[in-house]
């Protein structure tokens, strides 16, 4: 409770307040009794001094009311601040206190009973005491005086410029020996050190790394001359510089290291990305051609049997006219059809000797797998089913000259044409070549010559050879 002054009026007022108390209260003031009192007594007056210090209170003004809002303010900053985002400028001196509502709990103050029904439901806490009269003292309508007056040093005498004049900030002269040895200017080492707190080398370093970009990074820092900024702590040796400095060399290069690794998995990843994404092309070109070259087939295939089909009808068609013409009666169907099926089948028997069927599909995967192996060169494959043909030819015409039928497996030309393509030698031993001499020729025993076999695989090389869809499916 502050002390409250009382002239000689407010003193009057009191006694005749006092007077009116009820006599029950008063002890007799008695010589015996005289002390016992004055503590009765004294509460008394202590209560009727608070509740004028109230009513005093209560006649001052306490608080600024916003005109336009209503809210109460302590103090003229605040009304500034109220000003300055809500733009009301209607202010005006008010005896109604600023609630002062104190959490039993977590002693939160709280302004109003909004602000006590927002605590409740954020905490729970439910018990407020009101202290408001505790805190409560007349408004003050002075300007708040500016905070440098208060730097202001007790000597009037002094200069007032010498406040304000700048200068350069100390810093450690080792480290920045150290920075400038580094190759940074003496203005960004300076000002590295001092915004750094003139914490290390590393921190300067920092410092100059993430402020390299600064308009201002290569002036040299103004300070007041009354700061007093110092080094924060004491100078490094020699050593110790020598080994921060190969501290900061040794985590760049790691930094560097690893950001390199980080680019090379990176590429790596897209490396393989890029493959998978060429190999699916690729492969969806490949089954497209393939999906094409058989629809060509079908269609050519239509084609020639749409073309027999006209042929063979002209065909009837003439041998039907010729028949009128000759006074001959009709043929009949049946028989027109059944007569050209004999001789095909004969033909058949005559220009396809009996020839084992399982070693006539060997040879024709072994010639496929070939033109598979080697795909990419079509001139060397054709140039080898060539001269398989060549070799079976001069067997199947002259059976009896072994020159014919042993061959050489080092000679150069027939590794270029044969021995060096996958399947190529395993053709000729389908064929009834055989390897004597510990691997040095291929040789075909005259009792072991096959004609039906050899004539098998002239056909098959001839259709490897004339087929432009041979060795495709």
């Amino acid at each position: 409770m502050e002390s409250i002054y009382f002239n000689v009026e407010n003193r009057k007022q009191l006694n005749r307040q006092w007077e009116t108390i009820e006599p029950a209260l008063l002890l007799p003031l008695s010589p015996s009794k005289q002390r016992t009192d004055f503590p009765l007594k004294g509460k008394i007056i202590e209560s009727v001094i608070e509740t004028k210090s109230r009513e005093i209170v209560a006649m001052a003004g306490v608080s600024l009311k916003c005109g336009d809002c209503g809210a109460l303010l302590k103090s003229v900053e605040e009304a500034q601040e109220h000003a300055e985002i809500t733009s009301h400028s209607n202010f005006a001196e008010s005896t109604e206190a600023v609630l002062n509502l104190v959490c039993t709990t977590c002693s939160k103050p709280c302004r109003s009973k909004t602000e006590c029904d927002l605590h409740t439901k954020r905490t729970g806490h439910t018990e407020f005491v009101d202290k408001t009269l505790e805190t409560v003292k007349p408004i003050s309508l002075e300007a708040p005086k500016v905070a440098m007056e208060t730097d202001k040093p007790d000597d009037s005498s002094g200069s007032g410029e010498s406040a304000e004049e700048m200068v350069v900030p100390e810093v450690d002269k080792n480290i920045l020996e150290e920075l400038e040895a580094m190759g940074f200017p003496k203005a960004r080492a300076t000002r590295a050190l001092h915004y750094s707190g003139n914490a290390s080398l590393e921190a300067a370093v920092n410092w100059v790394v993430e402020h390299e970009n600064d308009p201002d990074v290569d002036e040299m820092p103004k300070v007041p001359a009354n700061s007093n900024v110092g080094p924060a702590k004491p100078a490094l040796s020699p050593e110790e510089v020598k080994i921060k400095a190969q501290e900061l060399r040794e985590r760049a290069r790691k930094k560097k290291e690893e950001e390199e690794k980080r680019m090379e998995r990176e590429r790596e990843k897209e490396r393989i990305r890029i493959g998978k994404e060429l190999l699916e092309a690729k492969r969806m070109e490949e089954e497209n051609e393939r999906k094409r070259i058989m629809f060509l087939r079908k269609a050519e295939k239509e084609e020639e049997k749409r073309a027999r089909e006209k042929i063979r009808q002209k065909l009837e068609e003439d041998k039907a006219e010729r028949r009128r013409k000759l006074g001959l009666p009709p043929e009949d169907p049946t028989t027109a059809t059944a007569k050209p099926s004999v001789p095909v089948v004969e033909e058949k028997k005559v220009t396809l000797p009996i020839r084992p069927a399982t070693k006539t599909e060997q040879m024709r995967e072994c010639l496929r797998s070939l033109k598979q192996t080697h795909k990419e060169d079509d001139a060397k494959v054709k140039r080898a089913f060539q001269t398989l043909l060549t070799y079976m030819g001069n067997v199947a015409k002259n059976p009896d000259e072994e020159k014919f039928r042993k061959i050489r497996l080092s000679n150069q030309t027939f590794q270029d044409r044969v021995g060096s393509l996958r399947g190529g030698i395993e053709f000729m031993e389908l064929c009834g070549f055989e390897k004597i001499e510990g691997g040095e020729f291929l040789f075909l025993p005259r009792d072991k010559i096959d004609t039906a076999i050899i004539n098998s695989a002239g056909t098959e090389l001839n259709s490897a050879i004339n087929n432009p869809f041979f060795g495709v499916l």
